[in-house]
């Protein structure tokens, strides 16, 4: 395994410093501290702020071919130091070294999109002359970056969700500010560490963990343009509230569902289930968390699920073998482990899992949950999933639509009229077919709606938030 190092540095305004080693960071499955990290005070994030206001005019100057040179390094660095930020993950996020191998796999993809992109902000030529008022009229438009930015990104994927914020800031040129997650930090450090080696302006980027009570100013600062945040709802909408007149985008929680028609390959079905609901322990806001099953395939399907999911090997999550790792925290495997058992002490049938010890919580299936329970209602982020029969499609669908939540939604069906029906009729931000919900390509556009968020990330629609149109008016005489 690589070695990582004892302690390390923040970055501010492209440079590593090292002010304290105040945040003590975790190995989460054995809990002993890992490695430490600097921690960024008020005066730290405010100089950060200044450096990325003062790297706006240079950063929006870069011509493409530079923008893309500095996303190339970063790809050709990350394959390079492959382990070093796969074991870094499986150490800091406890996710199971196969899945953290596979994250660093959407880093790089999601750097080699965005050096793609990064030379294609186009623009229009639009005729005005729609009316004899704007005969001899012509508008051009094009996209200009919208100056710093504000990232805070979350624990479980510390890598690739702090790579859909930078990566698109750097194709358009806006310097930002980025808080990684505390129980997380590492991930977004490296990326730190590579973005260094390149002769970006000075400015145009700091990270800088930070204490929740010390970083107001990512959200409140005036100097900041664009908020980015991805983590729970609310904290998300609580923060959008503070922002000001930036422009804000959220990429919050939900509690999936995937629908497994009559006709359904089973075998198939079972696969991707098992794999969406409990893969890095069940910590992804896409993760699968109802399943509804066609009451003609529920016996059988449900009895499918039961047994593999019983099949699954918890443990060290360095092992190659181990698929249900730990969860971030003891306090975390608790709360949800109460869920579990308030939803049996309701009526709930227990099919499998339900056991905790520290933050290592079993794979846990239930049916029979009663529907004002907080495990159907709320965002389980853990190894939990709960089994409800239906009838017809249309009760399927209404029962996804039941949620507050708007992410993604899985359909397997062979149903050509019942994929379109879902597709036009679920509110969410994408309905994946013969898929589970928790898929994701790094270049579609992904987010939600309702209480799940507010705008897309996707590179080519991240890059959108992070530019605004500037129109050229041209009267011909």
């Amino acid at each position: 395994m690589p070695k990582l190092n004892d302690t390390y540095p923040l970055y501010l305004n492209n440079k590593p410093e090292q002010p304290n080693t105040d945040l003590a960071v975790t190995d989460k499955y054995t809990g002993e501290v890992a490695f430490r990290v600097a921690q960024a005070d008020p005066e730290i994030i405010d100089k950060a702020i200044a450096g990325a206001v003062h790297a706006t005019e240079p950063m929006a100057r870069l011509a493409s071919y530079e923008r893309k040179a500095v996303l190339e390094h970063c790809v050709d660095r990350f394959r390079e130091r492959f382990d070093e930020l796969a074991y870094a993950l499986c150490v800091e996020a406890g996710k199971p070294i196969g899945d953290s191998e596979g994250e660093v796999t959407r880093l790089i993809d999601t750097f080699v999109i965005a050096a793609e992109e990064s030379t294609r902000m186009y623009g229009e030529v639009m005729p005005l002359d729609i009316s004899e008022r704007a005969k001899g009229y012509q508008s051009i438009w094009k996209r200009y970056p919208v100056g710093p930015c504000s990232f805070i990104s979350p624990f479980n994927f510390p890598l690739n969700l702090a790579a859909h914020k930078i990566a698109p800031a750097i194709a358009v040129g806006c310097p930002f500010v980025m808080k990684p997650a505390s129980k997380t930090p590492l991930g977004a450090l490296i990326i730190g560490e590579i973005l260094a080696e390149t002769d970006l302006p000075e400015g145009a980027f700091s990270i800088l963990p930070a204490s929740r009570d010390g970083a107001d100013l990512f959200t409140e600062d005036e100097r900041l343009k664009m908020l980015s945040f991805t983590g729970s709802p609310a904290v998300g909408w609580a923060l959008k509230a503070r922002s000001g007149k930036k422009k804000v985008v959220l990429e919050l929680g939900g509690n999936a569902a995937v629908v497994v028609d009559r006709d359904a390959d089973l075998e198939d079905a079972l696969e991707r289930i098992v794999f969406g609901a409990f893969y890095q322990s069940g910590q992804s806001c896409i993760g699968v968390q109802r399943i509804l099953i066609h009451e003609d395939i529920y016996d059988r399907f449900r009895d499918m699920l039961v047994e593999k999911t019983r099949t699954l090997k918890s443990g060290d999550p360095k092992d190659r073998d181990t698929f249900i790792g730990p969860m971030i925290s003891e306090g975390e495997a608790q709360r949800l482990k109460g869920w579990i058992d308030e939803a049996v002490a309701e009526g709930a049938t227990l099919l499998c899992g339900g056991g905790c010890e520290g933050n290592m919580l079993e794979a846990t299936l239930l049916e029979g949950v009663d529907k004002h329970a907080k495990a159907i209602n709320e965002e389980a982020f853990g190894p939990l999933a709960i089994l409800q029969p239906f009838a017809t499609m249309d009760e399927a669908l209404d029962e996804v639509n039941r949620s507050e939540f708007g992410l993604q939604a899985g359909i397997f069906t062979r149903d050509l009229f019942a994929m379109f029906d879902a597709w036009d009729r679920l509110h969410v931000g994408g309905v994946v077919i013969n898929d589970v919900p928790s898929y994701r390509v790094d270049n579609m556009p992904y987010g939600g709606v309702k209480d799940s968020g507010l705008g897309r990330e996707g590179i080519r629609f991240a890059m959108e938030d992070m530019t605004e149109i500037r129109n050229l008016v041209i009267r011909r005489r």
